[in-house]
C-alpha cells in the first residue's frame, strides 16, 4: 500500500514514579515504579515522516512476579528489555502497515527475553507478559505515528483502504475479508464511566484516616472519593486466600457505596468488580466466595458485575473449567492471555471475556477485541495505574470498543501529579464528574494525545 511505513527510529526513556499512597494487591505492595516512554519515527514511501509516543509503567510486581529476584533486579531487566525492543522495531526492514510491524516484533519477544535472561544471569526467566509490557510503549508509539502521518485518528487506520491484508492473517480463515475497522466504533464516546480502585490497604471511611495519610487536598478514604466524584464503579482488590475477609470487604464497599450515594441524593445503582490477582486456588474457591457473598450481602452480590482473573495465569497448566463460576457471574481473563492461542483456550475453558490492557500491546488488544466480539465474549479495559499519556491511550481504546461499562482509572489516586503537562492538555479526561470522564479533549489524529 502507498500508505505503508517503515520505522526510522525508536528510542526509550525512563522516569521514576513515587506513589502517593501504597498500592496493595495479591502479590505485594507498590510504593514506587518505573515509567517508560517510547518515541517512534516512521517514514512513508513518499518520504514523509512523523513521530509518535507511547507510555506505560513497568509493573514488575504484576508482569514479572518472583520469590527470588528483588524489585531492583526485575526493574533493571525490564528497562533493558524495553530498550532492546525499541532496537527491534528500528531494525524492521521494508514498508508495511503498523499492524504487521507490531506482529513482526511480537514474534521476537520471547527470544529477546530469553537472551536477556541468559546474558544477565537471572535466576528466573523474564516472562512473556513482562516482555509485552516492555514492548507496549513502542507499539503504541508506532500506531500513534501512523495516525499522525496520515492526519487521521489511529482508530480509523484499520480498514481495507489502508491495509493490504485482512484479519485471516492473524485470526484464521473465519476472518477472511474482515478488517479491524468492522470491530471498532467510528467515533470516541463523548464520556465513559471510570472504575475506582479499592486497594487492600485503602481506607473506606474518613474515620480511618490517620496523621500518616496524605494531607494534600485530595480524598483519602473511599467515602471522600465518592462525595468528590459521585463514583458509581468500583474495582475491589481481594486476597483470594481469606474468603471470609474478602466477603466482608466486598460487602463493606457495596454498603458504603450505596449509603454514600443515597445520602448524596444520587441514583443508588452502582457496580463492583473484584480482582484477587490469581490468588484463588481454583474455581471451587471462587464459587465458595460468590456463594458466601450472596448469603452475606444480597446488595453486594447483585451489584457485582464481574470477577477478574481469580485463578492462576497459566491456563495451559491448570486448564480450570471456569463454567461453574461463569454460571454465577462473568469471569474475565487478564494475565492468562498473552497471545491469540491463549485467548482461544480461555474461550474453550469457559471464561466469559477478556480484560484488555494497553500494557499488553495496542495491536494485540485490537485483535483480541475482534476475536471476542466474534466469539460473543465480554470486553473490559483495565490498567496498571495509567498516568498521563497511558491514560489517554487507555481511555481512547475503551471508548472505541464495546466494553463492559468504562475504563479503570486509578492514577488520580496513586500518581495524581504525574505528567502534569498531559493533564493540562486533557483536563476533562483527568477530571471525574458524575463518575465519568469526558473524551472531548482527545485530538483527531494519532492516539489522541
Amino acid at each position: 500500500m502507498n500508505t505503508d511505513v517503515r520505522v526510522v527510529e525508536a528510542k526509550a526513556s525512563f522516569q521514576e514514579e513515587i506513589l502517593r499512597t501504597p498500592l496493595k494487591f495479591g502479590t505485594g505492595v507498590i510504593t514506587y515504579i518505573t515509567g517508560m516512554t517510547a518515541e517512534v519515527a516512521v517514514e512513508s514511501r513518499n518520504g514523509r515522516r512523523a513521530s509518535g509516543l507511547g507510555n506505560i509503567l513497568l509493573s514488575d510486581i504484576w508482569a514479572f512476579p518472583s520469590a527470588t529476584l528483588n524489585h531492583e533486579t526485575r526493574d533493571r531487566a525490564m528497562r533493558m528489555l524495553g530498550e532492546r525492543i525499541c532496537e527491534a522495531y528500528a531494525a524492521c526492514e521494508g514498508y508495511s502497515h503498523p499492524l504487521a510491524l507490531s506482529w513482526e516484533v511480537k514474534a521476537q519477544l520471547e527470544a529477546l527475553a530469553a537472551d536477556l535472561t541468559r546474558e544477565q544471569g537471572l535466576a528466573e526467566p523474564v516472562p512473556l507478559l513482562a516482555a509485552l509490557v516492555c514492548a507496549s510503549p513502542a507499539d503504541a508509539a508506532l500506531h500513534d505515528a501512523f495516525g499522525r502521518l496520515l492526519g487521521i485518528s489511529t482508530y480509523d487506520a484499520y480498514g481495507p483502504d489502508l491495509i493490504d491484508h485482512d484479519l485471516s492473517r492473524y485470526l484464521g480463515p473465519d476472518f477472511a475479508e474482515r478488517y479491524l475497522s468492522e470491530f471498532i466504533k467510528p467515533v470516541y464516546r463523548p464520556e465513559i464511566p471510570i472504575f475506582h480502585l479499592v486497594g487492600g490497604l485503602d481506607k473506606l471511611t474518613c474515620d480511618e484516616i490517620t496523621d500518616e495519610d496524605p494531607d494534600d487536598g485530595l480524598p483519602v478514604s473511599l467515602d471522600q472519593w465518592i462525595e468528590r466524584e459521585e463514583l458509581s464503579c468500583f474495582k475491589v482488590k481481594i486476597t483470594g486466600k481469606d474468603i471470609d475477609w474478602d466477603v466482608e470487604r466486598t460487602a463493606a464497599v457495596a454498603e458504603l457505596a450505596y449509603s454514600t450515594r443515597t445520602r448524596l441524593g444520587l441514583d443508588a445503582t452502582f457496580y463492583i468488580s473484584v480482582d484477587s490477582n490469581e490468588q484463588h486456588e481454583g474455581p471451587e474457591a471462587v464459587v465458595e466466595y460468590l456463594e458466601k457473598l450472596r448469603e452475606r450481602s444480597a446488595l453486594a452480590y447483585r451489584m457485582l458485575l464481574y470477577l477478574e482473573q481469580p485463578t492462576e495465569r497459566d491456563l495451559e497448566a491448570s486448564r480450570f473449567d471456569m463454567r461453574p463460576v461463569a454460571a454465577l457471574k462473568p469471569v474475565i481473563v487478564d494475565e492468562g492471555v498473552t497471545d491469540l492461542g491463549k485467548l482461544e483456550l480461555a474461550h474453550e475453558l469457559g471464561w466469559s471475556g477478556v480484560g484488555l490492557k494497553t500494557c499488553k500491546g495496542h495491536a494485540a488488544s485490537l485483535l483480541y477485541a475482534a476475536r471476542c466480539q466474534a466469539e460473543g465474549m465480554l470486553i473490559t479495559v483495565q490498567d496498571l495505574t495509567n498516568p498521563g499519556l497511558s491514560l489517554v491511550h487507555s481511555a481512547g481504546l475503551a471508548s472505541r470498543l464495546p466494553t463492559l461499562m468504562g475504563v479503570e482509572y486509578n492514577a488520580r489516586q496513586y500518581l495524581p501529579s504525574s505528567q502534569a503537562d498531559v493533564q493540562a492538555r486533557h483536563r476533562t479526561l483527568f477530571t471525574v464528574r458524575g463518575g465519568k470522564v469526558s473524551l472531548k479533549s482527545l485530538a483527531p489524529v494519532g492516539l489522541g494525545y
